[in-house]
């Protein structure tokens, strides 16, 4: 047996069991048993969400997106599910498809969880997928800072789940389009679960990137650090407007309609590879044109940000947690 070290314990997170799982627990007991939905604004909804089929959740360290991180898994009902789906941008190795890991099992300081071998070599047998290597999964962060969250949402039936991790890569449109077709059956079956791993805008010239929109009705422009404080909204509010309008694209469930959104904004979601593997899958099973008021949904329920940018000297990343309900 190969088992896949917990290599960010200890620096992104806390390698003590106990105080990991009091972390944990801490921050699933302070989501309220009724949580507002962020996007779109104003709905409520009772957690867990019965018919949950996926969650979209941040990857940071959990200094930074713990709390965030607990809504999304508060929204789980984990009573009738077999197998985890996890789907995570690749942040080290380039990669024009998807990836396998090769690992028999994942360990996290709580304990390990199963991989689903048969599945995993059913996903061989249908499509193009690279295998990682043990250190380049061991390397990738985006699927390990998942682990703790999903042992200890299932930990009363740990031995009764399976996980299925995927490397998501660079993809193009119409790869994500091939990715989502062949795991739309895997999304329809109410026995698993998705669970897609995304940070949002990743701001400051650290990043590359600092799109900022002065107001709603004028042009966005690019900060340089020598901008400062800028006339107009402050950043961390433009940042927030640009967040909503991709998090307001993605309930719509339109693939096409959020590649549209990256290609103009350019926003820095590192998930939204995986992101467009689930709008895809989704599409497949419920092409939009017949999508009604009773059809799939898909719904934020959090968002914050690292930190309140002010500067244009100043960075941070934004985390946003989500469900989606399917009708079948």
């Amino acid at each position: 047996m190969t088992a896949r070290q917990a290599t960010h314990a200890g620096s992104w997170y806390t390698d003590d069991r106990e105080q990991l799982d009091y972390e944990l627990q801490q921050w699933l007991d302070n989501v309220p048993e009724e949580v507002t939905e962020v996007t779109p604004v104003g709905d409520s909804c009772p957690v867990p969400v019965k018919g949950i089929r996926a969650i979209i959740g941040p990857h940071a360290g959990f200094s930074y997106s713990g709390a965030n991180a607990a809504y999304g898994y508060k929204c789980i009902d984990t009573q009738n599910i077999k197998r985890v789906f996890l789907l995570g941008p690749s942040h080290h190795a380039y990669l024009k498809t998807c990836a396998l890991s090769q690992c028999t099992e994942y360990s996290t300081p709580l304990g390990n969880i199963r991989v689903d071998q048969e599945l995993v070599q059913e996903l061989q047998d249908k499509g193009e997928w690279r295998l990682m290597s043990t250190r380049v999964d061991q390397d990738e962060h985006s699927l390990e800072m998942h682990l703790p969250y999903i042992y200890k949402v299932f930990e009363s039936r740990i031995e009764q789940i399976s996980l299925v991790p995927i490397m998501v890569g660079s993809l193009a449109f119409e790869t994500e389009q091939k990715y989502g077709k062949l795991l739309a059956p895997y999304l329809a079956d109410p026995e698993n679960l998705f669970i897609i791993s995304s940070d949002f805008c990743h701001w400051g010239s650290r990043f590359g990137y600092t799109y900022y929109q002065s107001s709603e009705d004028n042009q966005p422009c690019d900060l340089s650090v020598r901008d400062g404080r800028p006339n107009g909204v402050p950043i961390w509010e433009s940042i927030q407007r640009l967040d909503s309008e991709g998090m307001d694209v993605i309930t719509q469930l339109d693939h096409v309609m959020f590649r549209e959104y990256l290609d103009d904004t350019s926003n820095t979601i590192c998930g939204n590879h995986p992101i467009s593997v689930l709008l895809a899958a989704v599409n497949h099973l419920y092409p939009k044109d017949v999508q009604n008021r009773d059809g799939p949904r898909l719904r934020f329920v959090k968002y914050d940000q690292s930190s309140k940018v002010c500067s244009a000297k100043d960075s941070s990343v934004s985390y946003a947690s989500a469900y989606l309900w399917l009708p079948c």
